[in-house]
């Protein structure tokens, strides 16, 4: 593959992007045999953080403008030693190189806000590969999704780029003949084999001299596909038939016969022959004592905590100004805190307001463990963000897990104190200052549990759906053990250590011990006239009744717990996230 425009063409499943991740060094190294040269010498293990490669789904943050990703790309892939101002006049260069001065300031576009078009999506993403100058840059199907005008547009500017001495290789599929012309080398593959490879425009010689000459008016790219396809129909094919001028339809060969020819004639070839002595040529001149053993190893060119500015910026930033993550989930809570407010408004302290309180409790404490599972989202939703990023040496897995973490605790302690505020005086639960700070620690430490439960979950998980039925199906299950459904004393031996998995179980006794603490719900002489069994006067004692210990140590060990939980959760988020399979 040498400087200048190369394109690999196969039907589909002939393994063009197969053998693309193989080239770029992004596929997974096991099971692989032999050795991908770069110059002359064995393949660096970091050569995917060296070269660029563009994917075929544009995986740039829809939220930003197109500077500000180019921006992003700049920060973090170009070494520290050069200056912002030269990094600023890069981005400001590409932009210029890549047609999209119009739309610099404008946002990409998600699926809820409309942003530039496809075209110039595809460039950005282009752009973004191109900041770190690659001497070689990959291409998955640039031309997916795109129109025939767009879509030639953006091969223009990969020809004139290939002109300057970049070396680039790109799989595509079916291109229009004004794409086919700008080719300087073509690989032809079939169910992963070679029928051709060498300069683009002696292609169609290279056929007609094996027999399938093109017809006058048609597609190259579409002629060759036809002809592998075993769809090939020609009016002359003297080589074949033998009947010089005899019209021919080819039906009675197979499509695996036809393969099978393609592939030998190929080989038999003076294309293959030159190649193959070239190859010897290299593998004899290379030098391997220093040859890597085949890995994956991915190297930075910024330290953690400037990696962590920039992606903790980006995410920050993403999380504004997306208002179905950010506002609407306040505005959520607030209205829940509105209702659950005016449904339990200013308990009394009486028998009712025993009810009252614990239905009160249980709902807020449930209520903070199932508005977690929108942070199910935030790994499936950016995955391929992710992996892609990853793979080109952005950011450290660390980085990109604690910038996750750190941007959704901010979020879940705004709505938190919000709710709090809002429920507790409209309950009128117990007026002191410590009791509210201890109601809006433990509320908030129960959101921050239940979502770093639902990280380790989903971390793993590539379908919102699937991560959201085993979250519903654990949050339904620890609330059987929350001690409100169930008298948790009365469980079962057998049975009764699951409690100590049940995070609503933590929050809801903690809230139950800092609100029923000192509180009386009667007087002594209606006790004793009535019997303590049937009514519970202190809530001590109805503490008691519930089995629940209500010293400094018993309120406390609650939050502890919670917070153990979290780490532990935390600790599997970050393990799935790091060794999720990242190469195809």
């Amino acid at each position: 593959m040498r400087p200048g425009l190369n394109a690999i063409l196969g039907p589909t499943g002939s393994g063009k992007s197969s053998f693309l991740d193989i080239l770029a060094a992004r596929k997974d190294p096991s099971g692989l045999s032999g050795e991908v040269l770069i110059d002359r010498a064995p393949q660096p293990p970091n050569f995917k953080c060296l070269s660029g490669y563009v994917v075929q789904e544009d995986v740039v943050m829809g939220t930003l403008t197109v500077r500000e990703n180019l921006r992003f790309s700049a920060a973090l892939r170009l070494p520290s030693s050069v200056p912002q101002s030269e990094k600023e006049a890069r981005v400001n260069r590409l932009i210029k190189e890549l047609g999209l001065t119009k739309v610099a300031d404008s946002k990409v576009g998600t699926q809820m806000t409309r942003g530039i078009s496809g075209g110039e999506r595809k460039r950005t993403t282009i752009g973004m590969e191109l900041i770190i100058d690659p001497s070689v840059l990959f291409l998955d199907e640039p031309t997916t999704g795109l129109d025939a005008s767009t879509a030639n547009s953006v091969l223009l500017l990969l020809k004139r780029m290939a002109s300057h001495g970049r070396t680039i290789i790109m799989s595509i599929h079916q291109p229009r003949y004004s794409i086919y012309r700008l080719f300087d080398t073509l690989t032809l593959l079939v169910n992963g084999k070679m029928v051709y490879h060498g300069p683009a425009p002696n292609a169609l010689d290279y056929f007609a001299n094996i027999g399938y000459p093109c017809e006058p008016h048609n597609n190259p790219a579409d002629f060759f596909l036809d002809v592998i396809n075993g769809d090939f129909t020609a009016t002359t094919m003297t080589k074949v038939h033998g009947s010089e001028g005899t019209p021919a339809v080819r039906l009675g060969s197979s499509r695996q016969s036809i393969e099978e020819r393609l592939v030998e004639e190929f080989r038999n070839s003076s294309y293959s022959s030159d190649t193959r002595a070239e190859l010897d040529r290299i593998v004899q001149e290379k030098d391997c004592s220093s040859c890597p053993k085949t890995s994956r190893t991915i190297t930075y060119n910024s330290s953690f905590f400037h990696q962590l500015g920039w992606v903790l910026k980006r995410t920050f930033q993403n999380l504004m100004l997306n208002p179905q993550t950010s506002v609407a989930q306040v505005i959520l809570n607030i209205f829940l805190a509105l209702i659950v407010g005016a449904i339990f408004f200013e308990v009394k302290d009486d028998q009712s307001g025993i009810q009252n309180r614990m239905g009160a409790l249980f709902f807020i404490t449930t209520n903070q463990c199932f508005s977690t599972v929108s942070a199910a989202e935030l790994f499936i939703i950016e995955r391929k963000l992710f992996v892609h990023e990853y793979i080109s040496g952005y950011y450290r897995v660390s980085v990109y897990f604690l910038s996750k973490i750190l941007s959704d605790i901010t979020l879940r302690t705004i709505t938190s104190v919000i709710f709090s505020c809002i429920v507790y005086f409209m309950i009128g639960l117990k007026s002191t200052a410590a009791a509210f700070l201890v109601f809006t620690l433990t509320v908030t430490l129960v959101a921050y549990t239940a979502t770093a439960m639902t990280m380790a979950i989903s971390a793993d998980q590539s379908v919102v759906a699937l991560a959201n039925i085993f979250m519903t199906i654990t949050f339904v299950f620890m609330m059987i053990f929350s001690g409100l459904l169930v008298n948790l004393p009365s469980i079962m031996d057998w049975l009764a250590w699951l409690k100590y998995f049940s995070i609503p179980r933590y929050g809801l006794a903690a809230l139950k011990i800092n609100e029923f603490l000192g509180l009386k719900f009667c007087e002594e002489a209606y006790v004793t006239g009535w019997g303590s069994c049937y009514f519970r006067c202190t809530g001590e004692q109805y503490l008691d009744y519930l089995g629940i210990e209500y010293t400094t140590w018993g309120l406390w060990e609650n939050h502890v717990a919670l917070t153990a939980m979290t780490f532990v959760f935390l600790i599997i988020a970050y393990l799935k996230l790091r060794y999720i399979k990242k190469f195809s």
